[in-house]
């Protein structure tokens, strides 16, 4: 699967989340349920990206999601790990690792 392929899938699947969050806000009744499942959503469009990256890939991808995992559990900060763990794939690429 071509990069262009990938980013186009994942662009698509992002708004389609959007898409059906608005279609849930409007028409369904507001319930704790509907709540838990809008907050779950993006981190299942997150899972699926790191697992094909985790898939495809080797030690330095997995070295980077751990770190993400690691500064998302020590920080609850989702966005931040997330960029720290693409940061510690940069370095690791550029050590040649």
């Amino acid at each position: 699967m071509t990069l262009w392929t990938m980013l186009a899938v994942m662009a698509g699947a992002a708004l389609f989340c959007r898409m059906a969050g608005y279609a849930a806000m409007r028409f369904l009744p507001p319930s704790n349920r509907l709540d838990a499942a809008l907050r779950a959503t993006p981190l299942a469009v997150m899972a699926g990206i790191t697992a094909q990256a985790l898939a495809a890939g080797g030690l330095t991808e997995a070295v980077a999601l751990a770190s993400a995992i690691g500064l998302t559990v020590l920080t609850r900060n989702d966005v931040g790990a997330a960029v720290g763990g693409v940061g510690v794939a940069a370095l690791l690429r550029w050590l040649g690792v």
